[in-house]
């Protein structure tokens, strides 16, 4: 019998606990619900590119068509140390958002313990003769506390934390982002070093062979010793170069090395410079493409999170109501820890709210406004630096292409231009110099034709970066 009153008041106090969560939840909340701001978006880009009905390409640099760039990015995104630091940063804050969503509800906690005691016998108060000085005591206790969230504030507080987990997530997105672009950087700067180094190599040994037919020319009284000299010049200027070209591709091996979370070494090269695919922009890209940005949408959650911290400290103006309660056994005697007689329990209902505090509850509400500002400055300024990286990258690009035809063209006519100098000196229609102007424009060219065309290809890995993750061909 005595159980079965345990049980009911059980039931009872659950009933009690289930009205007051209800009535706590369904409570009224402080402060205002987020709204977006207003954006003004500009109507087009500084260069039109017209009608995309696209979306981010979550594989963009798929497009340069080399299987070992896309080979490298897969071993960056997993091995990156960088960018298992920031998923550690998204555990961390997803573990926030749980913990502090946990105080929406009663903590429930449970306690048991049991001990013996020996009263002194010749103490200020001596134990009468027929009391036996040892005791024991048990005990078995469930533990509540809960503060009912009347106003919202721990709503709020919850609220916050999810946007700053989500927050955490497009940080880590970012982190993504720069990684791809990164490594799609480095390996074009490398692949175009390769290229570099290719021309010069090719062009030394032209060189070499100039030398070896001059220095039989001048044994044999054909050219002067000045001819001679000159060829050499050259031929010493380009092996100079060299050095340094190699000394830049073992950096950027190793710097490349690094972003794939591995130790300083070679890389593998797929395709050759001069074979990777330009990919092709959309007509029309348009300006909603932005919102797939990470840093956006970072800005805006941090935006979220400050605007929720305004209702909670708006609640703080209100008061605070709390409910404690103990349900348990006490005995000397295990055996009867569970029966009736044994039962204890106490609850109580507090309510504690501000009278005086000099101002601290008006300035705390007043610096959670300021933080909303700021981060609504924040989300603007997000919002101007994306258009002004993608109408930057777009105008690269254009005007990239234009410079690499014309240095195409450029450099037609220096291969022209080179064969018919050399055509005239043997026909002895001019001296040497006018087929070292031939050759040593025709080499800087060549450099530069290279550098224009990596320019161009990281100006589209810009873009891709500018617009989020890039885009979908139609």
């Amino acid at each position: 019998m005595p159980n079965r009153n345990i049980d009911k008041k059980i039931t009872l106090y659950r009933l009690f606990l289930g009205l007051l969560l209800v009535v706590a939840l369904n409570g009224c909340i402080i402060g205002k619900n987020y709204q977006r701001p207003q954006v003004t978006v500009p109507g087009s880009w500084r260069i039109d590119e017209a009608d995309a009905r696209q979306v981010a390409n979550a594989h963009w640099w798929e497009h340069f068509e080399d299987p070992v760039l896309n080979t490298l990015i897969q071993t960056a995104l997993h091995q990156n140390l960088d960018l298992l630091r920031a998923a550690s940063r998204v555990d961390e804050y997803l573990a926030r958002y749980q913990e502090g969503r946990s105080d929406l509800f009663p903590q429930i906690s449970g306690q048991a313990a049991g001990g013996r005691q020996r009263a002194t016998k010749i103490g200020p108060v001596p134990l009468s003769p027929s009391i036996d000085p040892t005791s024991n005591n048990f005990l078995a206790n469930i533990n509540l506390s809960w503060e009912i969230d009347l106003w919202g504030k721990i709503r709020r507080l919850t609220e916050a934390a999810r946007a700053e987990f989500l927050g955490m997530q497009e940080a880590r997105n970012a982190v993504i982002l720069s990684l791809v672009s990164g490594v799609a950087s480095s390996y074009v700067h490398l692949l175009s070093l390769d290229r570099q180094l290719e021309i010069s190599k090719a062009t030394l040994q032209t060189r070499k062979d100039s030398v070896e037919l001059f220095r039989s020319r001048f044994e044999g009284g054909l050219v002067s010793q000045v001819e001679l000299l000159q060829v050499k010049s050259e031929y010493y200027a380009t092996l100079a170069l060299i050095p340094g070209i190699e000394a830049s591709i073992a950096q950027q091996e190793n710097a490349l090395s690094v972003l794939l979370g591995q130790n300083p070494g070679p890389i593998t090269r797929g395709k050759r410079f001069d074979e990777l695919a330009l990919p092709s922009i959309p007509a029309g890209l348009p300006s909603r493409v932005l919102e797939q940005r990470p840093d956006i949408l970072q800005a805006e959650q941090q935006l979220v999170a400050a605007n929720a911290r305004i209702g909670a400290a708006q609640a703080h103006f209100f008061p605070a109501i709390s409910l404690t309660g103990v349900l348990g056994t006490s005995s000397a005697e295990l055996k009867n820890l569970f029966t009736g007689p044994a039962q204890t329990w106490n609850y109580i209902g507090s309510v504690a709210g501000p009278i005086f505090n000099a101002g601290k509850i008006q300035n705390q509400v007043r610096i959670a406004k300021a933080q909303r500002q700021e981060m609504l400055f924040n989300y603007f300024i997000a919002i101007q630096n994306a258009f002004r990286e993608v109408n930057d990258a777009l105008m690269a690009q254009h005007q990239t292409r234009d410079q690499l035809r014309s240095q195409e063209k450029q450099l037609e006519s220096l291969k022209e231009y080179d064969a018919l100098a050399w055509l005239r000196y043997d026909n002895g229609y001019t001296d040497y110099l006018e087929v070292l102007d031939a050759q040593r424009n025709l080499f800087a060219v060549q450099l530069a034709c290279t550098q224009t065309k990596e320019n161009l290809l990281h100006a589209m890995i810009s873009l891709y970066k500018a617009m989020g993750g890039g885009w979908k061909n139609n």
